[in-house]
């Protein structure tokens, strides 16, 4: 008798294309749907902490922008408490903690607004220093890449960081990391995120 499992195949898989943005985001594509936009307040009107902007662009292997990206965010609040379940009410009302952007479709820039999040407790009693998630899906990739945005003014904190210290060599660490600027109202923090080439952006395996 046959093995079934020997005529079983991998599924064929796709790249994302333009449905994410309709499906995702769809104020941007000029479809109003809901009267609350998931994904776009991260840190709400409560949250403490100090108010920062977050910018950049998506550049390929080739150093052009791409304009068809979307990128979730996840981040802890200052106090280093993420929004769940079991966070015991340290976390402000209206903080959420996560939020969905999308590059401009004429100039490939995203940016978005929260409160700058504190150190986190990780693994084995090591503290992480303050950073945000970052999940990235646009044309040509099949799976979603995972990265971390550091600060570049919490030095000392990164240089303890257990996660951003295993990665080698130590240059591609600067990958990670967002240069701010203090030019208007609310600081910027800029971080391009480069999906091949050089000066590629470390990406994790989670």
């Amino acid at each position: 008798m046959c093995d079934p499992q020997a005529y079983l195949h991998e599924t064929a898989s796709q790249t994302a294309g333009p449905y994410v943005h309709i499906g995702l985001v769809p104020i941007d594509t000029g479809i109003e749907i809901y009267d609350h936009e998931l994904g776009r307040d991260i840190a709400g009107p409560n949250a403490a902490g100090e108010r920062i902007r977050v910018e950049g662009r998506l550049i390929d292997g080739n150093g052009a922008a791409l304009k068809d990206g979307l990128i979730e965010v996840w981040q802890a609040n200052a106090g280093g408490i993420y929004a769940h379940h079991e966070s015991n009410g340290e976390v402000e009302e209206g903080f959420r903690g996560w939020g969905r952007v999308i590059a401009d479709f004429d100039s490939g820039e995203w940016s978005f607004e929260t409160v700058k999040p504190g150190a986190v407790p990780g693994r084995s009693g090591a503290v992480q220093a303050p950073h945000i998630s970052l999940w990235i899906v646009a044309r040509g990739i099949n799976i979603g890449l995972n990265t971390r945005l550091y600060f570049d003014d919490e030095g000392t904190a990164n240089d303890a960081d257990p996660v951003l210290s295993r990665v080698d060599p130590p240059h591609r660490r600067d990958t990670l990391i967002a240069n701010r600027s203090n030019s208007g109202r609310t600081p910027i923090y800029r971080f391009d995120i480069r999906l091949q080439g050089d000066g590629e952006t470390v990406f994790f395996d989670i």
